[in-house]
């Protein structure tokens, strides 16, 4: 009956931690929403596609931090300005490098960071294909089971072995202080 319970009680707070994490507010706060709703749209997707600086994994659309505030509003004005996504986009790799885009372009700069998961990926299959092979070799190299005769001289040795008396043990030596 206890058991029950406490997996009843589990299964709650994973259910309610799972739908706190769904309905998390956005950071965006009422005077940084502009009127017109088009630019509103826009400025929301180009704000999920942008690093928060201080948070690092969180889009400046999540994040409450005072950096990513400034990011919205520059990202709103570039809008309003006119600019197209991909201005704003250029605007602010410019100003902030690429890490500031929580998907990086792939460009010379930025090859390593798009290949390093294909590359550990390949380097852990390369080792778990030798590890395999290796333990094929092992096996195949095990030596063959003992014959009858081998098992019978063994028998005979094991029992001789039994049959002798122990040695018996020796007394360390003194040491003298």
């Amino acid at each position: 009956m206890r058991r029950g319970a406490s997996l009843v009680r589990c299964m709650l707070v994973s259910i309610v931690a799972i739908l706190v994490g769904l309905c998390s507010a956005r950071a965006v706060e009422p005077d940084e929403i502009l009127a017109n709703p088009q630019l509103e749209q826009r400025a929301r997707h180009i704000s999920r596609e942008l690093r928060c600086m201080v948070c690092q994994n969180e889009s400046i659309d999540e994040s409450h931090a005072p950096l990513a505030r400034d990011l919205r509003l520059i990202v709103r004005e570039r809008l309003v300005a006119g600019d197209s996504d991909d201005a704003v986009f250029s605007y602010l790799t410019a100003r902030y490098g690429d890490f500031v885009l929580l998907r990086p372009r792939l460009t010379a700069r930025t090859l390593l960071l798009w290949l390093a998961p294909v590359l550990v990926f390949c380097g852990g299959a390369f080792v778990a294909v030798l590890a395999v092979a290796r333990r094929r070799q092992d096996a195949a190299t095990m030596p063959s089971p003992l014959s009858e005769a081998e098992e019978t001289a063994l028998s005979r040795l094991l029992a001789a072995s039994d049959e002798q008396p122990a040695l018996p043990k020796r007394n360390p030596p003194a040491t003298s202080t």
